[in-house]
């Protein structure tokens, strides 16, 4: 899984990755600060399995705060986008190729209204943030059209004439962008264009094709960020009426990168996603840091219950991707080898099987399937059986 952080230059797409991974990420307010794509790992957070048991984790990968679980996940952050960028306009070109892995896409929108299209400071509220969101649909859209309408008049008259399957064909072109032929096959049957004879779509058809591919393949949620500025409230207010199909969080990267330089530095706790912070340091405090917590604290954490950044994964991960937080257990053994208590969980897709999590932890595992036992309810399940968030899971195998 690797996810995407998108959007116009200066909408504080950069400050975010670092709110999110504390990497080391040159941040400006001008235009094409990030030029080449910034990788690192942020955590989504869930509920540790280890409060249902009594016992405390001992993680070999993320970190556990009082049976606060955070997993890593691999993001991206890529050069800003602006208008024309499917053209080749901007960093339009590299912009695109680098989001091709991406299976999700985080978009921060600056919802102050403080920077135009183009990533250039403007009066604060001057520009609708709306229109942000809109033009990045449209980018991705026609980038997903462009990759269709290549090769369309062949391979369309291939598939007619020697009665190929259009659904594998439009698969194979779109490979590289998480494409599968069912995917295809479904969207082909929910707009009820002619499978059999692609050379009679249309243009609105084929238009209409790479809108819903795009949709299925690159989800996006809406990071409505700078939510602690003046105009940002009814700019939030405003688009979540205009967009109610999309995940709309309200967020400040700055707040959260503030909150988490200041516990690296042991002047607060704070657990990433929490709606409020403690002090543990004051006379270490400047009069300036003081000023910035008591902001943050008002203007961000009780006004919108956090600063949404951990939100913005989460959501991005769990709700639009559906994955499911899995650990590795025993009924009579929670510990390793090494005595480290329930040190691995694994994010694994929808759907998952016990059979398919056994693979996940060795083929040998998986091809020496012969049950497995849900480690909570001490209850057998079969190959078959579909496994839930959370769920501690031992393997019982020939190998």
């Amino acid at each position: 899984m690797l996810v995407g952080i998108v959007g116009k230059p200066s909408a504080g797409k950069s400050t975010f990755f670092k709110a999110m991974t504390l990497a080391n990420v040159e941040i400006a307010s001008y235009p094409f600060t990030t030029i080449k794509p910034n990788r690192g790992a942020g955590h989504v957070r869930i509920e540790c399995a280890d409060k249902d048991f009594s016992v405390q984790c001992n993680p070999r990968e993320g970190f556990c705060i009082n049976s606060n679980r955070f997993l890593p996940v691999e993001l991206l952050d890529v050069a800003g986008l602006v208008p024309g960028a499917h053209e080749g306009k901007g960093m339009g070109n590299q912009f695109l190729d680098d989001l091709r892995q991406a299976s999700v896409l985080i978009h921060v929108v600056d919802a102050s209204g403080s920077t135009n299209e183009n990533g250039k400071a403007v009066p604060l509220g001057s520009h609708d943030p709306s229109i942000d969101v809109r033009f990045l649909e449209t980018e991705l859209d026609m980038w997903y059209l462009g990759i269709l309408k290549k090769p369309w008049e062949k391979f369309a008259k291939l598939t007619y004439m020697e009665h190929h399957k259009i659904e594998d064909a439009i698969a194979k072109q779109f490979s590289g962008l998480n494409t599968t032929t069912e995917i295809v096959k479904n969207i082909i049957m929910r707009l009820k264009v002619d499978p059999e004879n692609p050379m009679k779509w249309s243009e609105d058809d084929l238009k209409n094709f790479a809108v819903e591919l795009r949709r299925e393949t690159k989800p996006i949620i809406i990071a409505a960020n700078k939510c602690d500025l003046l105009t940002s409230t009814e700019n939030i207010k405003r688009m979540k009426e205009q967009f109610g199909s999309y995940i709309m969080v309200a967020c400040s990267a700055e707040a959260e990168l503030a909150l988490k330089e200041a516990s690296r530095e042991k002047l607060i706790n704070y657990i990433p996603g929490d709606s409020s912070f403690t002090i543990v340091a004051e006379e270490k405090l400047t009069p300036q840091q003081k000023k910035a917590l008591a902001f943050i604290d008002d203007d961000v954490l009780k006004k919108y219950g956090g600063t949404g950044i951990q939100d913005c994964l989460n959501q991005a991960v769990f709700k639009l991707l559906s994955y499911i937080a899995i650990f590795p257990g025993g009924v009579n053994k929670l510990a390793d080898q090494f005595g480290r208590v329930l040190p691995d969980c694994f994010l694994m897709p929808p759907g998952t099987t016990a059979l398919d999590f056994a693979f996940k932890l060795h083929t040998d595992l998986g091809q020496g399937f012969i049950r497995a036992i849900d480690v909570k309810t001490k209850r057998t399940v079969g190959k078959e059986h579909t496994l839930q968030s959370r769920d501690v899971i031992e393997i019982i195998s020939r190998k």
